[in-house]
């Protein structure tokens, strides 16, 4: 099924990673999570028992294993448990609903393996931690740093406009075009197993929203909290996805380590 789908090959996309530094005393081992391609990242002192399964973002046609390692790493030390990193096929080659396919492949495999697991996912992982709590049961918490949820070709947040002159990267334009990519002709972004804004989310497990007060797309974040009455931090003055820069910025430090400090005790630690 992967032939095709290397993950080393997005090029200049690893450089993405430029911005977050080495976390130290963590070993990275790449696997096979049920035939999709996963990288442990393992704290030297970490938990065994308990896991978090983390998906990155890229708007469903970019980033990576190399893209992200960095980032959930220093949130696997800062909650002391191994974090499975993992990656899905990519649009416009792949359309959905393969990307939620390899995730939920990949939530299964990690849970046959430990006692828990939470979520967690930014941006586009973020919406796809959410499509895999709802399609699988048992998930500890979901972790959800600038979650991007909704596929609603509209894109009728309010943020996009409250945000325009702040960030000039994700436009309405820019992600509207995304989903043209992510969804196959025909597929209705208001669908329910798309959209999990038009899904029943009464059985999610406990949430953690994460967002920048700057970046166009916090309407996504406000939105869940108030369907999901989840924990809801908006760090102003930040954009898109601001904790990749942990370890050079003390608010991205600082975000993960809220992130860590929520999760650890909804892992039973």
């Amino acid at each position: 099924m992967y032939a095709r789908w290397a993950v080393g090959d997005m090029g200049a996309d690893d450089q993405w990673g430029d911005v977050t530094a080495e976390p130290r005393g963590l070993d990275y081992a790449e696997v096979s999570a049920g035939g999709v391609p996963a990288m442990w990242l393992v704290p030297h002192d970490a938990d065994r028992d308990r896991a978090i399964l983390a998906l990155h973002g890229g708007g469903f046609v970019g980033g990576s294993l190399y893209t992200h390692r960095k980032m959930y790493g220093h949130l696997a030390k800062a909650a002391g448990v191994r974090v499975l990193l993992a990656t899905y096929r990519l649009a416009p080659e792949f359309r959905y609903p393969a990307q939620i396919e390899d995730a939920v492949t990949a939530f299964r495999w990690a849970a046959a393996r430990t006692a828990a697991v939470a979520l967690a996912g930014d941006s586009s992982g973020g919406g796809l931690a959410v499509q895999v709590a709802l399609r699988e049961p048992g998930a500890a918490a979901l972790l959800l740093l600038s979650p991007w949820i909704d596929m609603d070709p509209a894109q009728t947040a309010t943020s996009y406009e409250e945000n325009a002159g702040t960030d000039l990267f994700f436009t309405r334009p820019m992600v509207q075009g995304l989903i043209e990519q992510y969804l196959a002709e025909g597929t209705s972004g208001l669908a329910p197993e798309v959209n999990a804004f038009y899904a029943d989310l009464s059985a999610l497990p406990p949430v953690y929203v994460q967002c920048g007060g700057d970046e166009s797309g916090r309407g996504d974040s406000e939105r869940l909290a108030k369907l999901t009455d989840a924990r809801l931090d908006v760090f102003d003055g930040q954009l898109h996805t601001f904790q990749m820069a942990a370890g050079r910025s003390p608010v991205a430090d600082e975000a993960i380590g809220r992130l860590a400090a929520w999760v650890r005790p909804k892992l039973g630690l």
